[in-house]
């Protein structure tokens, strides 16, 4: 059995937004680069042939993947997500032992993307997170083994 895949709607989105990039574009510039490198002769010594098909595999590895995850994919329902209680799909404003204030939406771990305010509910501060309510300290063993200390502040849900 498969592990299922939690994902936010707008998530869900993207995957199939890339499976469709990858079916309908990607493959057909791949098949592209192929028919052009093999016009170019021998193959044993073509290294635009060879990183070509390197592409093409590539493209179709994370075709099937996609379609694999999408099988298994449970969506979060906006209606699911409670204001109170941190989970997927919660936008949590919290400070730590510095006084200084993060805010970060938790998502699931195929929409993870730290730089853009989103962390995966697998991740050491949103697995931790998961459960608590605005007051509640979190203490978060991150992956050096340090502990830190967040106070939650607020909780939102993340526009879906």
């Amino acid at each position: 059995m498969s592990k299922e895949i939690v994902v936010t709607y707008a998530g869900l989105q993207a995957l199939e937004k890339e499976l469709e990039e990858l079916k309908t574009v990607k493959r057909k510039e791949c098949a592209e680069k192929i028919k052009e490198a093999r016009s170019f002769g021998d193959l044993s010594e073509n290294s635009e042939y060879d990183e070509a098909k390197n592409e093409q595999g590539f493209v179709e590895s994370r075709i099937a993947l996609l379609e694999k995850m999408l099988i298994n994919v449970r969506v979060v329902d906006e209606a699911d997500v409670d204001n109170g209680i941190i989970g997927i799909g919660s936008h949590v404003k919290f400070k730590d032992e510095d006084d200084d204030v993060d805010e970060y939406d938790i998502v699931g771990s195929t929409e993870a993307d730290p730089l853009n305010g989103k962390i995966s509910d697998e991740s050491p501060v949103g697995a931790a997170m998961l459960g608590h309510k605005v007051g509640d300290k979190v203490e978060v063993t991150l992956p050096s083994g340090a502990v830190s200390v967040y106070e939650i502040l607020e909780i939102s849900k993340v526009p879906m």
